[in-house]
């Protein structure tokens, strides 16, 4: 099977808060959504049309089994998603804000994932291995993909992470940027927030100290999102790109606008454009995620949505 992209990390359930900018206390109402930064990067992929696989360890529960009816509904690989018995599928509550939004997770499963989901041979043909700071936050799943991170950079696949650091997730932060920064020497595409980063280093850097960081632990390319101030993107040895937000009438849902926007960056870059396209066309993958509650809509043609087709 065709595999242009390893996805590695967390599948769970969202809980999403019905109404508007409440908060979790005052939230009364929540709806369920196929959730976890890994699990929405894939998905999103693979509605751009790529074939992205998915390794990811979940609750042999009710829950678990509406991950894997979702999953294989658009024919995503879920041969290495495991089903555990005695752990239940992580779950994560979260209010609707047109911001970044509060959460609360209850983790279980998410973290269960072992070498033997990733065998070597899966790593045959692939373009990028791709995880997240979430993933990384608990063993065994952090020494399995920093393991196999290291096979696969030895291989030449290029690595991603998105950086989606939180004290609720993963509370040592010196611990955190430890393992953030070995996963940095493999040269991955790195995507940030600047919510993420105040959260990382518990203080407010300037954009060029937040890119110089990385540069420092092995990264050549980063990019910071701005919310409503848009992006920039610092390559190493080369000058500073930076794009305005793209502009939309009302934010329905903050929740995934940040994995919205990195799959369109990494659909991009599988498709070899330039790194200012690259970041066009995530910026409007976010944009059109922020006009939808939880993650993008079946009913939707994305690619017709991304480039004007009459699809």
């Amino acid at each position: 099977m065709k595999n242009d992209i390893l996805c590695v990390g967390e599948a769970l359930v969202d809980f999403i808060g019905h109404e508007k900018n409440k908060s979790i206390k005052d939230t009364r109402d929540y709806h369920r959504y196929l959730g976890g930064s890994v699990t929405n990067v894939a998905m999103n992929l693979a509605r751009l049309g790529l074939q992205p696989r998915l390794v990811a360890t979940i609750g042999n529960d009710g829950l678990g089994e509406y991950i894997l009816r979702r999953i294989n509904e658009i024919d995503i690989d879920s041969t290495y998603v495991r089903q555990l018995a005695l752990e239940p599928t992580s779950t994560i509550f979260i209010s609707r804000a047109t911001a970044t939004p509060d959460f609360i997770p209850y983790r279980a499963a998410d973290a269960n994932i072992v070498e033997e989901q990733i065998p070597s041979e899966i790593l045959q043909g692939v373009k990028i291995f791709h995880t997240t700071c979430f993933a990384l936050s608990k063993n065994p799943a952090r020494d399995t993909i920093l393991k196999k991170a290291n096979e696969a950079h030895s291989l030449g696949i290029k690595l991603s992470i998105d950086i989606n650091y939180s004290s609720k997730i993963w509370g040592d932060r010196v611990e955190a940027q430890k393992n953030i920064e070995a996963y940095s020497k493999y040269n991955p595409l790195i995507k940030v927030s600047e919510d993420d980063m105040q959260r990382y280093f518990n203080q407010t850097l300037s954009h060029q100290e937040i890119f110089e960081y990385f540069h420092s632990h092995g990264a050549d390319v980063v990019c910071l999102t701005l919310g409503a101030n848009g992006v920039k993107l610092a390559e190493k040895g080369n000058d500073t790109i930076a794009l305005p937000a793209e502009k939309i009438n009302e934010v329905m849902d903050a929740t995934g606008a940040g994995d919205a926007f990195w799959s369109g960056f990494l659909f991009s870059y599988i498709n070899k454009n330039s790194f200012k396209s690259c970041l066009e066309i995530a910026s409007k993958l976010a944009a059109l995620k922020l006009q939808h509650v939880g993650r993008l809509p079946n009913n939707i043609n994305v690619i017709s949505k991304l480039f004007n087709t009459s699809n």
